[in-house]
């Protein structure tokens, strides 16, 4: 054990000795980990923190808006903003296969998977 580990160790004992642990929110219950397996290895501490700190990752924000404009074109009658959103749309999801680094694939809109099943397959 380093320097450090000791000094933080023997701290933490001293907290626990005096209570100072006693009255945490959560004592006793057990710790819910979050599934994390979609974010890469390497990343995975920088966006716990950007969570904790109330953002979302550039490609969940991408992909919310993606999801936001999807359902707004359900709605438009007008053809020019029907078209105006429909580029809006093919930037965002070229944003998102640029950031991505691989091709955008149904699998990642799994509330669209069976509408698009129903409507390609009878």
């Amino acid at each position: 054990m380093d320097f450090f580990s000791r000094i933080a160790e023997r701290r933490i004992i001293e907290a626990i000795q005096n209570g100072e642990f006693d009255d945490l929110e959560g004592k006793g219950k057990p710790i819910h980990f979050e599934d994390e397996s979609w974010v890469p290895e390497d990343l995975r501490m920088a966006y716990r923190f950007l969570k904790n700190a109330g953002c979302i990752p550039p490609d969940l924000e991408i992909r919310n808006e993606i999801m936001n404009l999807c359902s707004l074109m359900n709605t438009i009658d007008d053809d020019k903003e029907r078209l105006k959103k429909i580029r809006e749309l093919n930037f965002k999801l070229l944003r998102l296969n640029l950031n991505r680094k691989k091709p955008l694939t149904f699998e990642d809109f799994p509330e669209y998977q069976d509408k698009i099943h129903k409507k390609f397959i009878p």
